[in-house]
């Protein structure tokens, strides 16, 4: 079976003012001021303000990355025959004009392996998507371009694995390495497809990483761990110490938690659990991690359901990734995963999940602390019953949150919405 079909039927079963003093005698100091103490989760609130999307009908799949030039949406457009990958950058009115990256005939997407679009320090921007290679959907590429001019023309295509395997490549996750790209993605080339839509095929997938300069001239191609699970998103971000990444294992018994590696400047780090959860599934559960980072302190949420009781956890770590906290359960009843995590500045995060309450759902989000003290829930958007709405997802710059999601009405739509962090 593709991963495109176990997409469809995995996801089924299963983020003082310091007085101003004078100095003795006729010495003056300056005036110095001290950060307002953060608010305590208890009293934290949120207040979401609609912002119109760039996207319009036909739209899903969206991505939010942040730099410290600002926030930029992606999403693919659907359009007769062919998909196309656009983005808009978050601006004082609103988004800007949407811009085209590429389209195609060939392209592969499903609800869990979204495209992305980020800017690098040196201000060039990086966009990935998925290609199929071969006449099923049992095999596709990971492609990237670079663009110098804000997006305006876009380079050849180019790919970060050579195998030439007509395997599945993807599940990507995008970060600045420092000197350049550096991104993971899922490799399948030491897989065989099966003989049916049934059979899943034997061999393991494998997490794999790669380098780039500034020229996007390649410097490395490395295995990151050569059992994971199949069709789980994975997840980057950057400390202090250099880039971590966050992905679903695969254990010889099928035991499948959540690992971290980090990237110590020439080799990726044996990779560690975060928790040991236990869960053991025979098959890809579909729903990922994802990881945050400011200055050394990490944040990782993922999903779990380990006794059959689908829950999202979150755990802090003040090293850089390298041990993390007890986890903190993050849904208050019952949760369908799909998580997402912003580090913020006082070490708490904010955490945003999809909550499962019967037979409906909703995009929900709350702030927790290091301590485990969680603030009240804040729903972004109801899902009702409705299951295509993908992986929500936020994204922080300064004291300002951004939120997507697809909204589903007689044809798909990527939505936005805004809050001010209090």
């Amino acid at each position: 079976m593709t991963c495109l079909e176990r997409t469809g039927r995995d996801a089924r079963k299963a983020s003082v003012f310091f007085a101003c003093f004078a100095g003795f005698a006729s010495v003056a100091f300056p005036c110095c001021t001290r950060p307002a103490p953060p608010i305590p989760a208890s009293e934290w609130t949120l207040t979401l303000q609609p912002l119109p999307s760039p996207a319009g009908d036909g739209t899903a799949q969206p991505q939010l990355t942040a730099s410290g030039d600002g926030v930029i949406l992606s999403w693919l457009e659907q359009t007769s025959s062919q998909t196309a990958l656009r983005f808009s950058e978050r601006t004082a009115a609103g988004w800007s004009e949407p811009r085209l990256v590429a389209f195609g005939d060939n392209f592969f997407a499903n609800y869990a392996d979204i495209p992305s679009v980020m800017r690098l320090a040196d201000r060039s921007l990086v966009a990935h998507w998925m290609q199929m290679n071969g006449a099923s959907a049992s095999g596709y590429d990971l492609r990237l371009a670079r663009s110098t001019d804000d997006g305006r023309t876009w380079s050849v295509p180019f790919s970060p694995h050579h195998d030439g395997t007509k395997t599945q490549h993807g599940f990507a996750s995008l970060f600045d390495s420092g000197a350049g790209l550096g991104l993971i993605w899922l490799d399948g080339r030491a897989m065989k497809p099966g003989t049916s839509p049934d059979d899943e095929g034997t061999g393991d997938m494998a997490l794999r990483g790669a380098h780039f300069d500034r020229a996007s001239k390649q410097l490395s191609e490395d295995a990151v761990d050569l059992r994971v699970c199949e069709c789980c998103p994975t997840a980057a971000a950057v400390s202090l110490d250099g880039p971590i990444v966050a992905y679903r294992n695969r254990s010889a018994d099928e035991v499948r938690d959540i690992y971290v590696a980090r990237f110590t400047g020439d080799a990726w780090t044996v990779p560690a659990v975060v928790h040991e959860d236990g869960w053991k599934i025979d098959g890809c559960p579909v729903n990922g991690p994802a990881i945050g980072a400011n200055g050394r302190a990490v944040a990782v949420a993922w999903f779990t359901a380990p006794k059959d009781e689908g829950h999202a956890f979150v755990a802090f770590s003040q090293d850089a990734g390298r041990t993390f906290s007890a986890p903190v359960q993050v849904d208050d009843g019952g949760s369908l995963g799909r998580v997402d995590v912003e580090q913020l500045a006082d070490g708490s995060a904010v955490v945003g999940w999809i909550e499962q309450a019967g037979r409906s759902a909703a995009f929900k989000v709350r702030r927790i602390e290091r301590s485990g003290q969680r603030s009240a829930a804040f729903t972004v958007t109801d899902l009702g019953e409705r299951r295509n709405s993908g992986y929500p997802r936020l994204a922080r710059r300064g004291q300002e949150l951004i939120f997507t999601w697809t909204g589903s009405g007689d044809r798909l739509r990527v939505e936005t919405a805004v809050a001010k962090l209090p």
